[in-house]
């Protein structure tokens, strides 16, 4: 058994001549038939039909075996397409509602170097963070000019981050104005 449940239809089967399943066996019970048949009506005995009502009963007998075996395998088989399909939406209501990516954001959101960007830029901010809890929990006093110049340098970098964000969907408001410390 597959470890998923696949996706899609099944394959087409193969055709199928007649009998396929048992075909050996009807057809060894038919030239059982027409021989018990032949031999019968050649003496013209009592036994020799009785052969022959015997061999016509089991032909029937397998006849209609044959034909409830192959009723309850497609009931069968009906039962697990539909548990499967019920399967398959049950895991989509599971995933919630599937929507469509916005159109402008397919390949901006793929572009390495905006990822690389955007990367540096968070780093930018937690560098300036570190920088001001170090200046707040300093035993001496805090350097206010160092506190002001990261929280400068957090405010600037989130704005280009966010900028090159909404460039990535279409959207632009200009890069920020300031300078740069590190």
């Amino acid at each position: 058994m597959p470890p998923s449940i696949p996706s899609g239809s099944r394959p087409a089967a193969a055709p199928r001549a007649g009998l396929a399943i048992g075909s050996t066996g009807f057809t060894v019970m038919i030239i059982v038939l027409l021989v018990a048949i032949v031999f019968a009506a050649n003496a013209n005995d009592l036994i020799g039909w009785l052969v022959v009502a015997i061999a016509a009963a089991w032909l029937v007998f397998a006849v209609l075996v044959f034909l409830q075996v192959r009723q309850g395998v497609r009931s069968a088989s009906q039962k697990v397409d539909r548990t499967v399909e019920q399967m398959r939406s049950d895991a989509a209501a599971l995933r919630g509602p599937q929507r469509p990516a916005p159109a402008a954001a397919g390949p901006a959101a793929a572009d390495p170097m905006r990822d690389t960007k955007l990367d540096h830029s968070f780093k930018i901010v937690q560098v300036q963070a570190r920088v001001v809890k170090e200046q707040l929990d300093a035993a001496d006093g805090a350097d206010r000019e160092m506190v002001d110049r990261a929280l400068e340098t957090i405010q600037i970098t989130a704005s280009n981050a966010r900028d090159m964000i909404k460039e990535g969907r279409g959207e632009s408001e200009g890069p920020v104005a300031g300078t740069v410390v590190s």
